[in-house]
């Protein structure tokens, strides 16, 4: 079952959810998560702090879709797509390399791009 989750950061509040993966269930149960994030394009990641123990899903992808959170195995990293990024070929969000789908964000997640080159986020439960 999907995990119901709010993000914070600054005077930005989105809610989403986090799927029924092994990579989204092992977030939810670490939650509530505070993350600093650097921005990379159009898109935010940061250390989570301690390994989730998860390894590539069977759908790792490097394509994301506008709102998508995903964890990226390499940095141990939560990754937040709300654009395109350096690799992108188009408009589309783009990962430097593949990545563990985790979840959506919903509402305006282009509010993101005004928290600049770094943001404190927090994730918990709605």
């Amino acid at each position: 079952m999907p995990t119901p989750i709010v993000l914070t950061a600054g005077e930005i509040r989105l809610e989403g959810e986090l799927n029924d993966s092994p990579t989204g269930q092992a977030l939810a149960q670490r939650l509530p998560l505070s993350i600093d994030l650097s921005r990379w394009g159009e898109e935010y990641y940061g250390n989570i702090g301690e390994n989730l123990g998860v390894s590539d899903a069977p759908d790792a992808r490097d394509e994301m879709k506008v709102g998508e959170l995903a964890y990226w195995l390499p940095g141990n990293a939560l990754c937040i797509f709300f654009g395109p990024t350096p690799a992108s070929t188009g408009n589309e969000p783009r990962a430097a390399s593949p990545v563990n789908p985790a979840g959506m964000l919903k509402g305006d997640v282009l509010a993101l791009g005004k928290l600049g080159s770094s943001a404190k986020i927090t994730f918990d439960r709605a």
